[in-house]
């Protein structure tokens, strides 16, 4: 599987099993996973791709601010999180 920065992932392994995230960078074979509360932007969990699952694809705002250049900050990311739950009860 592709992942892309911005993508809507579940993790499917480990302590955090079933939590959601998004991805803010992929490096050396791992992902950079941040759902802007426990593991905000700056300090993002690093997880291997097999041990996450794509939940959806980039979310307009996110992809919104990706194509600009713009960072995602700690806030959208909770707001998408939240607004996908809320979605997908």
């Amino acid at each position: 599987m592709e992942y892309q920065t911005g993508m809507l992932v579940e993790s499917r392994a480990g302590h955090d099993k079933g939590e959601l995230y998004i991805i803010t960078g992929i490096t050396d074979g791992y992902v950079a996973l941040s759902d802007g509360r426990l593991k905000p932007v700056d300090h993002p969990k690093r997880k291997k791709p097999m041990h996450i699952a794509k939940k959806a694809d980039i979310p307009a705002l996110l992809s919104e601010k990706l194509a600009q250049g713009m960072p995602l900050t700690n806030e959208d990311i909770k707001r998408v999180i939240k607004l996908w739950r809320s979605e997908n009860v």
